[in-house]
């Protein structure tokens, strides 16, 4: 696995932080999990999560930034990701950077999604410097649906996309995109 620099980013409950080696075994695990991943057309074999971890280090040497791992300190060392991705696909929104998370399912419904995503969103505004992060999801994700509102991220126009990797017709291609700019994430920190 290759090396990133050690980078960490401190919120009142969590921890976002620079991938492991040691994170390769649970992130499979994650990407395994058929409720973590009913929402993505398909769960990860070990070589595809693998494959994942290594496209997020290339994009964090190339960009500075990427999804970090998600850390509860004292409780749980690999809880997930939360961070920042360019969008690797064509779309009337790109070029747009967006902001993800994929939790384990005994971290959903606490707030850890939401309290990590908002230190990824003010990183991604006070030192990235961005004007807009957009987020997308199928419509029948509502729980990454709520972490957008409570993020602060309104519908985009257009407020839904068929999703380019997907092929016609299947039933995630649709997905609804949301956005925050950066005024209106220095409205709501004000």
């Amino acid at each position: 696995m290759t090396q990133t620099i050690d980078f960490s980013l401190h919120g009142e409950r969590v921890l976002l932080r620079s991938w492991r080696a040691s994170d390769l075994a649970p992130f499979a695990a994650l990407n395994a999990d058929a409720d973590v991943m009913r929402h993505f057309p398909s769960r990860l074999t070990r070589e595809e999560s693998d494959a994942l971890v290594m496209r997020i280090q290339t994009h964090f040497i190339k960009y500075g930034f990427g999804p970090w791992v998600l850390e509860i300190p004292g409780q749980i060392e690999f809880g997930g990701f939360v961070g920042l991705l360019h969008v690797s696909f064509d779309a009337p929104f790109t070029p747009a950077v967006e902001i993800g998370w994929r939790l384990l399912p005994q971290l959903w419904g606490k707030g850890y999604a939401t309290e990590a995503a908002q230190l990824a969103l003010r990183y991604a505004f006070e030192s990235l410097h961005l004007k807009r992060v957009v987020s997308f999801t199928a419509p029948a994700n509502l729980a990454s649906l709520a972490v957008m509102h409570r993020l602060g991220m309104q519908p985009a126009l257009p407020s839904e996309f068929q999703h380019p990797k997907l092929p016609p017709g299947h039933h995630l291609q649709l997905h609804k995109l949301f956005e925050i700019r950066l005024e209106e994430w220095l409205s709501r920190k004000a």
